[in-house]
Parts: C-alpha cells; sequence; structure tokens
C-alpha cells in the first residue's frame, strides 16, 4: 500500500515510472515485428550503432537536450541498418555476421568518441557515459513528454501500416505480387524499431535496450499465435517491467533501475517459458506427455 502511495504522491518515482512505462509500451510493441522476423540481434546492433551518434550530436550542438540526443542516436542507429542492408545485398555475408559486424564497430567508435568528450575541458559533458547503462531516476518531465511525442508517432505509424507489416512479416512475396513497395516497408519498420530503441538509451542504456526489444515481445509469443494480441502483450509486459523495475529500484538503496527493468523483463519471459499454455516447457514435459497418452488410451478403450 505504501509503495503505490509512493507512485501517485512521489514526484521523482511517478516520472520515472511514466516514461519506464513508455519505453515498455513502445519497446515492446515494435519488439514483437523483429522477433516474428527472427530479426531479434537488430535491437542489440541498432543500441549499440546509436552512441556514436549521442556522441557526434553532443560535439556538434554542445547540448544534452532529449531531443538533441534522440535525433543524433536515430541518425546513427538508421545509418548502422542501412550499412547492414548493403552488406547482405551486395556480399556473400550473412546477416547475422553483418549485424556482429557492425554492431562491434559502431560500438567501438562510440566509445573512442566518448573517451575523447570525456577528456574535454568543458562541465557540460558530464553524465553523457550514462547512455552506456542508463539513468532512469534522472529523467525529467521534459524527457517525459518527448518519449511521449515519440512514443504516439511510433505506435500510430504501425496501426497506420497494420496490414502492410503483417505482410511483411509472414509473406513479403504473396505483398510485392499485390504491389506493395515491400523494401520501402522494410525500411520504414526498421526506421520505427530504431524510433523505438533510441527513446529509451537515457533510461536503460545502449548495453541493455535490446533486452528491452526482445524479452517483452518473446514472452507474449508464447501465449498467442495471433498477431494483434502478440503486439498488445508485449506492450502490456515491457509496461509491467518498467514500472515495477522503477518501483523495485526506489525501495532499496543503490539498485540501479535500468537494469532492474531488464530483470523483470526476463523474469516475465522465463515465467512465459514456462507456464504458457501449450507453448510453455510445463506443457511439453514428460510427465504431461505420459498423462496426455495415458488419457488418449482411455478414450480408446471406451
Amino acid at each position: 500500500m505504501q509503495i503505490s502511495l509512493n507512485l501517485f504522491s512521489d514526484y521523482t518515482l511517478r516520472t520515472v515510472a511514466i516514461g519506464t512505462m513508455i519505453l515498455g509500451v513502445v519497446s515492446g510493441a515494435l519488439g514483437s515485428y523483429a522477433v516474428l522476423r527472427k530479426q531479434s540481434l537488430v535491437g542489440d546492433a541498432i543500441s549499440h550503432a546509436a552512441l556514436p551518434g549521442i556522441c557526434l550530436a553532443f560535439l556538434i550542438t554542445d547540448s544534452k537536450a532529449p531531443l538533441v540526443m534522440i535525433v543524433g542516436a536515430s541518425l546513427s542507429g538508421w545509418l548502422g541498418i542501412l550499412v547492414v542492408t548493403a552488406i547482405v545485398r551486395n556480399t556473400r555475408v550473412k546477416e547475422d555476421a553483418a549485424l556482429g559486424i557492425i554492431l562491434a564497430v559502431f560500438f567501438g567508435v562510440g566509445i573512442v568518441l566518448l573517451t575523447l568528450i570525456q577528456k574535454m575541458p568543458n562541465a557540460n559533458q558530464a553524465g553523457l557515459d550514462k547512455f552506456l547503462f542508463g539513468q532512469a531516476a534522472a529523467l525529467l518531465e521534459r524527457d517525459i513528454k518527448t518519449m511521449g511525442v515519440i512514443g504516439v508517432i511510433v505506435i500510430s505509424l504501425t496501426l497506420l501500416f497494420w496490414k502492410e507489416f503483417k505482410l511483411l512479416c509472414f509473406d513479403p512475396a504473396f505483398g510485392a505480387s499485390l504491389g506493395f513497395p515491400m523494401k520501402i516497408l522494410d525500411i520504414l519498420l526498421m526506421t520505427l524499431i530504431v524510433m523505438a530503441i533510441v527513446i529509451g538509451l537515457q533510461a536503460v542504456g545502449v548495453v541493455l535496450m535490446s533486452a528491452m526489444v526482445v524479452a517483452p515481445a518473446s514472452a507474449a509469443r508464447q501465449w498467442t499465435n495471433r498477431l494483434a494480441v502478440m503486439v498488445c502483450l508485449a506492450a502490456f509486459f515491457g509496461a509491467i517491467s518498467g514500472v515495477t523495475g522503477a518501483v523495485i529500484s526506489s525501495t532499496a538503496v543503490r539498485i540501479p533501475t535500468g537494469p532492474m527493468i531488464v530483470i523483470c523483463a526476463s523474469g516475465i519471459f522465463l515465467f512465459s517459458l514456462a507456464f504458457a499454455p501449450n507453448r510453455g516447457l510445463i506443457w511439453q514435459s514428460p510427465l504431461k506427455k505420459v498423462k496426455l497418452d495415458l488419457e488418449t488410451t482411455e478414450v480408446d478403450l471406451e
């Protein structure tokens, strides 16, 4: 009860909870498409590729405003995806290898730029390294507004192109035969995933953000075979992870919010992996199979 009261009365906790809830909803919903397309590593690549964009945005503008950081991270992450696409289409390198290469290269460049920035005699650079592991407790009202606006845009575009994205996930060849520009839709979907990832970098960080894309969507996949239900469940799981992680970190000293959010998301995934009907490990256990075989034998005897 006290925790519930603090959630509504404590300004800092309420701000962090709202921000992480927005992050969970957007990343969970868009992560569903990445999981269904077997591109889970895309989230990891984008989040790591965003780091040099954050550093360059700061070097150019000398500002750590949320919108500036998000624009820089978005452009860098989008560039990383375009480079991966170009490598896959023009060489014999497989997509997973290309994603791994771009992830390492962009992240390495980002670390070098971050080190150079930290050595600059500029007091404004303080705290820029928080983008590595996130600092959700430092979220301000302006950060929440920026995340909310971008989140509404991303979700609205997802709903607007719902049927097209469904074709892209399950049968792109059929979509192309109907006259849909599947390559453009692919770029649009990747752009939305980039935006969903970069809004959470300040809260969760570059290193852990990929988990917020994959874990809620993977958990939702265990419970349903319908896309609409999966997207809604993934958004719900992401929101629950964000709020729960923020509340737990506020009740103890020196527990970082970002990693706690990821732990909560991972816990939901493990629970779903074990107990989800039909697909859960409990349903596929040898004991369950023996029981089903006995029931089938009894029916045959009757």
